[in-house]
């Protein structure tokens, strides 16, 4: 990358250093510890080390800073190995958990790499910064690539989406969802410059030779597709986009964009589809918030004129412009308006269009400024300056006074007139508004459509397309609104078609290995979820009851949410909200969480009202583009208007339509078709959005999805930085982890299989034998032997699959294996180097020995004076040197000889090699003899081969000659599909006539809808009439007024008197009983009154007193009501206090059960510490006897001891001191209980403030102890490295000398082999050559076929296993689909039985009311006690909310325990077998256990003993270094000596003619020379190793002491983390026992208050129960007087009401009837619509199939069986469409019928009116005859209720009838829908026939391309094999030249030595030519080698071989 040094470099943020990830050390690191994830409020989730496990808590170390921390084993999450670390495809992860998924990310993030896959998912993290991955160079790379080969990126998404569009002819969608700020418009943006890029039909633009100036040139740019394309996007994000908090340029409506392609995958257009606009943004913006770009564009980039024009003003003088002029940082307004006014020219917009679009944006501004007041008197608005509204009005081409009249008056229709209606200011103010977000989205969609039209130029459909859809993710804020309900609800559809898409993706990949698997359909999970949002009916969902809602005139959103509660309370997905009432309505549980939802203006949301006056006014405009905006026909479209009525919404003479979220359709000027709408339908913005969600989904499912999911790491829009919990909320609701939840239910974990043995091999040393073996064979033996549970494997074709953590399990097992060989191995190598290390020395000793003899010697003889003249005159004697001469030649001689003697056994080693090389050759014969063998063989299967050839061509011809006459078939079937298509076209001709026959039938029912409209007229008449009688029927109303209020009122009581009757039942029991016996006794009484009958007259006066008596207990009681009334004033004060003081206490409650759990969990922990303080105890002693046994030696170890000897009794004394505090506490509580609470907040503030400190000593250590971690990791990094380096320097340097000895014994052999075997090997290679591609070409040619014939066969079985699965699953679902059907018949039926049940309990209400009545006595005492139940309710409730938050706790705990159920469900299994492994290791853990006891005793004194001899060594080193530097001086000046002698001797040599006579002294000199040099060099090599060797005993006792400090230091911390973790748990206990006292004193007290409260509210209403008694029995009395006195009358009045009833009844029943009927109608109306529009589709996919049936011309043979099924299913669709015609035609007599039966209904009507009227006569007459009994009627009504039974029985009977024939009906409207359904469901049989002849053409065109994928993979081999023999054949070339050069050097020298023998033996001069010619001959051919001279062969024994031996080039 040396070109890019002044650019980034774009592979860091694509590829992972695999170096850093496959690091030997962190896999050290990692097998060594139990390394998991624990969850962390900072970091999300923490590393950390599993130490010690408690039960179900676990002990942990933190792997950061080393602290210990106690976690729950649900709260821990498995660790991946390094392996995975920064894994591309996060589905291949062995530990798939949100840890690990979190930490994945994180770690790609932080080294830059932004993309990852998820399974399907590719997850998008914002790096906040411009990366250099989006280049031209980087689309290259990437193009042509498959997803696998590159890095993640959204090229590759990209890439594999237009390859596959291209490949299988299918259209591909890319889904980027996310949340604002998160990357969407971005990414979407990469997308379709990467499509531009690639699909490109203008390829040679570059090649242009007109200039870019030119006008030609910017034509031809602007006609360019792909460029307008691009420029799409700036012009959508100036009108669509704004600033938010989170994201300067936020997309604030989703996009759908459709590129279309070519069949040659050229783009050939593309089209936008919009949702959800944020019009409201027009309006009013938040803080720091803009409204949309173009806005401020316009302001800041208009020019002068333009702004005249425009009537534009400064920001500051626009009310919709919130927040002013706020500027985007590092933008330009004035910039990017310009650049949207280039874009919108290069998309071809004409000059008056941009004028008319910013006009409409001004206008827009200009709503804002007009301003409405409020007059004195009334609330009219009023409008006192009309500036605004006179620019406005120019602007838009308005009246001014029509305008403002529209606004502040506009008509409304009241009956069959107009009025104009006042407004006042808030109703002008929001018209106002919704005038300009209407406008503003009308622009809006306007644009879009302009732009749709600019990008599809072509009148040619496009083959395929991609659609990439930017739209919002799911949102999930602390109150949600309307606009997060519809974005979740897209999101749960979009999870769905996920979900979906990857069940099918896993199907098809296990079908494809042949792997049994029960699959389950992952995306039915969501569907609850939907249907309680969407469903219509049974019960209906929240949109429809919101559409419900709209059309009731005093409709809330309080009543909304009521409905919502009480339709779909039950629901599972659904929850009333915990919070108070204030914060949310409801709660639906989404698959990504719980979402609470505020439904405050959903009703205005839903109906988007409009003033249709001004609305007119806009569709009558001058000005053409504004009238064209509104152009849709206020008269023919329903939309609501804020001052309609729901009864005006519903009259069919104005029709409207709700809102403008479709723009009301557009019609065909503006968006190219009117938008078809019923007559009179009334459209909410929640059915539009339905329905283009729907229409997407469609789309959608017929498409190939790729999903992106965006996110964002931070809020602060900094790059680096990520926050793990925001980002893990984010893959929740993106859907990511639902993914990982999916893919943990199968084996995610895939290995191929020769990956898998390569890996895994060693586990199974001896499972497989040696030779080739089948990799699927080899595996299975491989799982035999690792003897793993079948259920956590899967053996496929070409895969293994594993369950998740299995793969994890086997890594471990593999470190385990690798660390075991490579210490044995160190160990070896250890051992070899001492060995060799030890020889030395010996070897050193004994020359030391030699050495210290001779200086002896040489000591002793130095002052001997004879000694002396001796060595003086020694070398004046002539013959000494001549003896000196001949003592030279002797060992000349000697040498001469001993080479001799070398030479023969050289000779003898040659002859043996000779006779080997004879061996070797017959050896080779033989084998060419096999070979030879092996050839004809060959040539007989080449043979056979050939037969077979000739057989398959001969079966070719035939395929051929049937293949022609298949297309001669073809042509006929060509013909036939003509004739079908005529016949089409007639069948089209009769559905068009039916169409009319249809249009007919509706006018028809128009004229009978006048019919009935004269009908109504005529009733009108006939009230008018009945006026006069009314008036007197008003007086009788007025009445049933009155007792229907009292009814109600009473009803309202019920209500809340039903909550208290259940408590009061009980009490009602216990009365009754009382009640019997007082009849009891008051029968007895009876009895004696009728003896005493002449005493009454004296208890008659008695009674006369007593109710004096009464009257004035009355006087009395009327004033205490009135002290009461002072009470309840007081009692009310007092409730509102006690409210408060309720609440304190609910938050000393809450803090109490915290305490309590706190308690419990001491209480145990106490437990725990008082045994561990026992077993601490006896391990106290332990330690102390290993203390004083180890650790004597230091002094501060013994102070350490008795420190904590110390603190141990402190401690205990401590604790006695605290027990009796406690005890004196305990007492003093107990009289002080008022100011406990006191000191417990008091308590509770310390702690926080000991808390906080204590959080601050934690992090300022945490950050120390992290600054100490990385200075160690760095240390230990450059230890490593340095150990490395030597390492590798050490390796190099023995490989050297290896290849050096190698060489040397190399180039002897191969001089004698070459000349001897060099003409064998020519022949044998030849023959072998020739042998060997005969052999492989055979051996090729036969695999290609017999895989060719295999590939086949299994397509064929695949093929036909397809079919059979995908044909049951049919049959399945049709079954279950008739199933559902029938149950949803029976659930109806079931709702109506249901229905008359609650008719039934409505009357027995009506029963329970009169009883109610009698007890209207006890309702005010029982008032008294329900307040005092509420208060018991209340405290209720409080427990009931703890409860909640404990049962969140639980299901949380809950959802982890089902995550890791199924892990350890498989771990059991695997434990299992673990177990058995574990057993047999225990007994050799045993015997470890005593050696390293044994051992760890040892350590001590080795440790000593190692720093000793640690110190020794560092000083032998430091001095053998000063004596290695010193040699190595000395060693240079020696070097520089011999050169210069070297020089000398060559001057002495050739001047030795001269002087013959120094020879002598010259060679002695030489000689000791020579001798001291080679002395200096083995001191040298003796120093160089010592060196080594000490060095390496230091480096191994710097280890040792490290890692016995490292132990050393680990116990210590252990143990003292252990007493402190004591001495907390002691302390926390003593606390929380003295809280736990003063909760259960308080709660006493709180008891006993509560206790009697009770008592004295029972006395109060037993008193007033007795009091109740009497006046009941009182008034029994009176009733029985009475009630003989009402028989006659009620007789009389049941009679006359019973027939008025009926009459009514009757009449009702039949507009009902009516009612019906015509809703049948408009049902099958909707049915037949249906069934054509099914219809046409399925000629649609007929006609297509037929023309890719003729346009396949390859595999036709195999085609023509699925086209005769096609004909014969072709002509069952025929005779289902004459079947259909029929039933059409059914339909139609069964709608005359119904007209009859309408005409005969309506007669039937005005019979039983004129019925009516005569029994209104007959009903005036008898109330003439009632008006003396009125009087008494009014006081005895209460009584009569009772005798209404029999009139309500009566009608029930009616009811019951009535209802049976409407079931009668439904049956019949069944059969036919029944009828239908048969129809649609044999036409999906069809269309799934038809998918499935698609997929089965598909398949075979893959199946065409593998086969030549495969036929080109074995061409690459052929060539690749012939490359290969080339490049041998060229080696052996090289190697045979290089022998020749060697063989003619070691003549030279043999010639050289034989000349050399032959003067020695004459003894004459040595002439040095011959050596000094061989030295020049060797530099010319290249050897390193510098020879001596003769006398230095002499000399060196050792080198003979050297110089007799030429140089060879060393080996390659």
């Amino acid at each position: 990358m040396a070109h890019r040094s002044g650019q980034e470099d774009p592979e860091r943020y694509l590829f992972v250093d695999r170096a850093v990830v496959y690091n030997p050390a962190t896999q050290a690191d990692w097998t060594a510890k139990k390394v998991v994830w624990i969850p962390s409020e900072r970091h999300g989730f923490e590393a950390a080390s599993i130490k010690e496990e408690r039960g179900e808590e676990v002990v942990v170390e933190l792997s950061e800073n080393g602290k210990k921390a106690i976690v729950n084993k649900d709260d821990i999450q498995k660790m991946n190995p390094p392996k995975f670390s920064k894994v591309e495809d996060m589905a291949e992860l062995t530990c798939l958990n949100e840890a690990s998924v979190l930490h994945n990310l994180k770690d790609r993030y932080y080294s830059g790499l932004i993309y990852t896959y998820s399974g399907l998912f590719c997850v998008v993290i914002n790096p906040y910064k411009n990366l250099p991955i989006y280049s031209e160079n980087i689309i290259e790379m990437y193009r042509g690539k498959k997803r696998h080969e590159m890095p993640p990126h959204i090229y590759a998404i990209s890439e594999s989406a237009y390859r596959c569009m291209l490949q299988d002819r299918e259209d591909q969608s890319i889904l980027c969802t996310g949340e604002s700020g998160a990357g969407k418009t971005e990414n979407t943006k990469k997308v379709i410059q990467y499509l531009a890029h690639v699909a490109s039909s203008h390829k040679g633009r570059k090649e242009h030779n007109i200039p870019p100036e030119s006008p030609k040139a910017l034509n031809k740019l602007q006609g360019e597709l792909e460029r307008q394309l691009l420029q799409a996007n700036p012009i959508l994000e100036s009108f669509g986009n704004a600033k938010t908090v989170k994201n300067d340029n936020s997309s604030r409506f989703g996009k759908f964009i459709r590129v279309n392609f070519d069949v040659t995958g050229y783009i050939v257009g593309a089209n936008i589809e919009t949702y959800l606009l944020e019009k409201s943004r027009a309006v009013r913006q938040a803080k720091d918030e803009r409204t949309f770009h173009v806005f401020y564009q316009l302001l800041a980039g208009a020019g002068e004129h333009l702004k005249t024009d425009l009537l534009l003003e400064g920001f500051n003088n626009y009310r919709f412009l919130s927040n002013g002029n706020i500027t985007i940082p590092g933008q330009q307004d004035k910039d990017n308006f310009q650049e949207t006014m280039d874009a919108m020219h290069i998309m071809s917009f004409s000059h008056e269009e941009i004028v008319c679009m910013l006009k409409v944006v001004s206008a827009v501004l200009q709503f804002g400024n007009v301003v409405f007041k409020k007059e004195r008197n009334t609330d009219q608005a009023s409008m006192p300056e009309n500036t605004a509204a006179q620019k406005l009005c120019h602007l838009l081409g308005l009246n001014v006074m029509e305008f403002t009249r529209a606004i502040l008056s506009p008509r409304i229709k009241v009956g069959r007139d107009y009025v104009q209606k006042a407004q006042t200011k808030e109703q002008a103010d929001f018209a106002v508004e919704a005038l300009a977000k209407a406008t503003y989205e009308r622009l809006f969609r306007w644009l879009v459509h302009r732009i749709n039209k600019a990008l599809d130029r072509t009148k040619r459909q496009g083959a395929s397309f991609i659609g990439i859809l930017d739209i919002a993710g799911f949102e999930i804020f602390e109150l949600n609104s309307f606009e997060q309900l519809c974005i979740n609800y897209t999101n749960e559809k979009l999870q769905q078609l996920f979900n979906h898409t990857m069940f099918i993706l896993e199907q098809e990949e296990y079908q494809r290995e042949g792997i049994e698997w029960s699959f389950i359909d992952f995306g039915l999970d969501l569907q609850p979820c939907i249907d309680l949002i969407e469903r219509p009916t049974n019960p209906p969902g929240v949109l429809a009851l919101l559409d419900e809602e709209c059309w009731f005139p005093k409709a809330t959103d309080k009543t909304f949410v009521d409905k919502v509660l009480q339709e779909q309370g039950t629901h599972p997905k659904f929850q009333k909200p915990r919070q108070l009432k204030d914060k949310a309505d409801f709660c639906i549980i989404h698959y990504a969480g719980r979402v609470d939802y505020k439904a405050d203006e959903w009703l205005m949301k839903n109906m988007d009202p409009l003033n249709d006056n001004v609305a007119t006014l806009l569709n009558q405009s001058t000005d053409k583009f504004v009238s064209e905006l509104w152009k849709d026909d206020i008269q023919t479209f329903q939309r609501a208007s804020f001052y309609d009525k729901a009864s005006d919404l519903l009259e069919p003479p104005v029709d409207r339509i709700v809102g403008l979220d479709q723009v009301a359709g557009m019609n065909e000027t503006a968006f190219g078709a009117a938008y078809k709408t019923k007559k009179g339908m009334f459209r909410t913005v929640g059915q539009l959005y339905k329905e283009s969600l729907t229409k997407l989904m469609a789309t959608l499912r017929n498409t190939n999805p790729n999903f992106v999911r965006c996110i964002i790491p931070n809020h602060e829009k900094r790059a680096g930085k990520l926050d793990p919990h925001l980002v893990l909320d984010q893959l929740r609701c993106n859907g990511v982890l639902e993914g990982i939840r999916i893919c943990r239910q199968g084996f995610p974990n895939r290995i191929i299989f020769q990956e898998f043995r390569q890996r895994y091999e060693i586990l199974t040393p001896n499972a497989i034998p040696k030779g080739f073996m089948d990799g699927k064979q080899a595996c299975e033996r491989m799982i035999r032997a690792l003897e793993l549970d079948p259920n956590l494997f899967r053996i496929g074709q070409s895969k293994i699959f594993f369950r998740a953590g299995v793969l994890a399990h086997l890594e471990e097992e593999r470190d385990m294996k690798i660390t075991d060989i490579i210490i044995y191995f160190q160990s070896v190598c250890r051992g070899y180097l001492a060995r060799k290390a030890f020889v030395k020395k010996q070897q050193q000793l004994n020359c030391l020995k030699v050495l210290q003899r001779n200086c002896s010697a040489y000591l002793k003889l130095k002052h001997w004076q004879w000694w002396r003249l001796f060595t003086k005159v020694k070398p004046l004697l002539q013959v000494t040197r001549q003896e000196e001469e001949m003592q030279a030649k002797d060992d000349e001689l000697v040498k001469v000889k001993e080479k001799q003697t070398k030479v023969e056994g050289e000779l003898v080693e040659m002859e043996r090699k000779h006779s080997q090389l004879i061996e070797e050759k017959n050896i080779l014969a033989e084998q060419l003899q096999a070979e030879t063998e092996l050839f004809a063989e060959a040539e007989e299967m080449r043979a056979r081969l050939a037969a077979k050839k000739q057989e398959l061509e001969e079966i070719l011809h035939d395929l051929e000659s049937r293949v022609e006459e298949e297309e001669e078939r073809t042509q006929g079937l060509q013909s036939e599909k003509k004739k079908m298509q005529s016949h089409i076209q007639d069948l089209e001709e009769q559905l068009d006539e039916e169409e009319a026959a249809r249009q007919k039938l509706q006018l028809e029912k128009v004229t009978a809808e006048a019919k009935m409209k004269k009908f109504e007229e005529d009733i009108l008449l006939l009230e008018d009439q009945n006026s006069k009688f009314l008036k007197e029927k008003k007086l009788l109303d007025d009445r049933v007024n009155e007792m229907m209020s009292q009814l109600t009122e009473e009803e309202e009581k019920a209500k809340n008197l039903g909550k208290t009757k259940n408590k009061q039942e009980v009490m009602m029991v216990d009365l009754e009983e009382r009640l019997k016996k007082e009849e009891k006794t008051r029968q007895e009484l009876e009895k004696a009154k009728r003896k005493l009958d002449g005493e009454t007259t004296d208890l008659q006066d008695q009674i006369a007193e007593l109710q004096a008596q009464i009257e004035e207990l009355k006087v009395q009681l009327a004033k205490k009501e009135e002290e009461l009334q002072a009470i309840q004033a007081r009692g009310d004060e007092e409730v509102t206090q006690k409210n408060n003081a309720l609440k304190q206490v609910r938050e000393l409650q809450a803090q109490l059960a915290e305490l309590q759990e706190d308690l419990e969990s001491e209480k145990v922990s106490r437990n725990k510490a008082e045994k561990l303080k026992r077993d601490l105890s006896e391990e106290l002693e332990a330690l102390k006897t290993e203390l004083e046994d180890t650790l004597d030696t230091t002094a501060a170890q013994q102070e350490l001891r008795t420190k904590r000897e110390q603190e141990v009794t402190e401690l205990k004394k401590a604790i006695d001191e605290e027990t009796k505090n406690h005890e004196a506490q305990i007492q003093e509580m107990r009289q002080r209980h008022s100011t406990a609470l006191e000191e417990l907040s008091e308590q509770l503030e310390q702690t926080k403030r000991f808390k906080v400190n204590l959080e601050k000593n934690k992090q300022s250590t945490e950050s120390a102890n992290k600054e100490l971690v990385s200075e160690v990791k760095g240390l230990q990094q450059a230890k490593t490295e340095s150990e490395h380096k030597k390492k590798k320097l050490e390796a190099q340097l023995q490989e050297f000398m290896a290849r050096v000895t190698e060489g040397e014994k190399g180039k002897g052999e191969l001089a004698d082999r070459s000349h001897k075997l060099q003409t064998e090997l020519d022949s044998v290679s030849a023959l072998l050559e020739d042998a060997e591609r005969k052999g492989i070409k055979l051996v090729k040619d036969t695999t290609v076929l017999e895989g060719a014939l295999q590939d086949t066969q299994e397509l064929l079985q695949e093929e036909t296993r397809q079919k059979l699965n995908m044909s049951s699953r049919i049959r399945q679902l049709e079954e279950e689909k008739s199933t559902l059907q029938e149950q949803q018949e029976e659930d109806e039926v079931a709702r109506r039985n249901l229905e008359k049940q609650l008719c039934t309990l409505q009357a027995q209400l009506v029963e329970t009311k009169k009883k109610l009545e009698d007890d209207v006595g006890m309702v005010e005492g029982l008032e008294e006690v329900k307040r005092k139940l509420q208060k018991d309710m209340d405290l209720a409730t409080l427990r009931l909310e703890e409860k909640g938050i404990a049962f969140e706790k639980m299901e949380k705990t809950k959802t982890r325990l089902q995550q890791e159920l199924d892990d350890l469900m498989v771990d059991l299994d695997h434990q299992r077998t673990i177990v058995s492994n574990l057993e047999k290791k225990q007994k050799k853990f045993d015997q470890l256990l005593a050696e390293e006891k044994n051992i760890s005793g040892r350590y001590a004194e080795e440790r000593d003993k190692a720093e000793a001899e640690a110190r020794e060594k560092e000083t032998k080193s430091l001095s053998l270094a000063r004596a290695l530097d010193e040699a190595l001086e000395a060693k240079e000046e020696f070097e520089r000596l011999n050169k210069q002698l070297r020089s000398e001797m060559e001057d002495l040599m050739s001047s030795k003619d001269d002087v013959g006579k120094n020879v002598h002294e010259l060679e002695k000199s030489k000689r000791t020379l020579d001798q001291q040099l080679e002395e200096m060099r083995t001191q040298l090599e003796e120093l160089e190793d010592e060196l080594q060797a000490t060095e390496d005993a230091k480096l191994r006792l710097e280890v040792n002491m490290q890692a016995m400090k490292t132990q050393y230091e680990r116990d210590l911390q252990g143990r003292d983390d252990q007493n402190d973790e004591k001495k907390r748990a002691l302390v926390k206990q003593v606390r929380e026992m003295e809280a736990e006292l003063e909760d259960e004193r308080k709660q006493r007290a709180l008891a006993m208050a509560a206790k009697k409260k009770l008592e004295m509210d029972l006395m109060g209403m037993v008193g007033q129960i007795e009091g109740a008694n009497k006046a009941r029995d009182e008034a029994i009395k009176q009733l029985r007087k009475l009630q003989s006195q009402m028989k006659d009358y009620q007789r009389e009045l049941e009679d006359t009401r019973a027939s008025r009833d009926e009459i009514f009844s009757q009449s009702k029943e039949n507009e009902k009837k009516l009612k019906s009927l015509e809703a049948e109608v408009l049902q099958l109306h909707e049915d037949l619509a249906a069934s054509e529009r099914a219809r046409r589709h399925a000629e649609q996919e007929r006609d297509e199939l037929a023309d890719e049936i003729s346009n396949s011309t390859s595999g036709k043979s195999a085609l023509m069986d699925e086209k005769r099924r096609l004909e014969a299913r072709i002509a069952q669709l025929e005779e289902e469409l004459e079947e259909e015609q029929g039933n059409m035609e059914l339909l139609n007599d069964r709608f005359r019928k119904t007209t009859m039966q309408v005409d005969t209904l309506t007669l039937e009507l005005v019979a039983e009116r004129s019925l009516a009227q005569k029994s209104e006569n007959a009903r005036q007459q008898l109330e003439r005859q009632n008006k003396d009994l009125r009087a008494k009627l009014g006081e005895l009504e209460g009584s009569v209720k009772s005798r209404f039974k029999a009139s309500i029985t009566a009608l029930e009977a009616k009811i019951l009838q009535l209802e049976e024939q409407l079931e009668q009906e439904a049956k019949e409207r069944a059969a036919a829908n029944k009828l239908v359904r048969r129809t649609e469901k044999k036409l999906k049989e069809v269309c799934m026939h038809v998918e499935d002849e698609r997929r089965h053409s598909d398949q075979y065109k893959e199946q065409m391309e593998k086969a030549n994928s495969r036929m080109k993979q074995l061409k690459r081999q052929l060539e690749e094999a012939e490359e290969e023999a080339t490049r041998a054949n060229a080696y052996r070339r090289k190697l045979q030249r290089e022998l020749d050069d060697a063989t003619e050097a070691s003549e030279g020298l043999s010639r050289e030595v034989n000349t050399l023998k032959s003067r020695l033996r004459r003894g004459g001069p040595i002439s040095f030519s011959s050596s000094r010619s061989g030295r020049r001959q060797l530099q010319v051919e290249g050897t390193s080698l510098d020879l001596l001279s003769d006398d230095e062969v002499e000399n060196k024994p050792t080198d003979a071989n050297a110089n007799e031996t030429p140089a060879a080039p060393q080996p390659e």
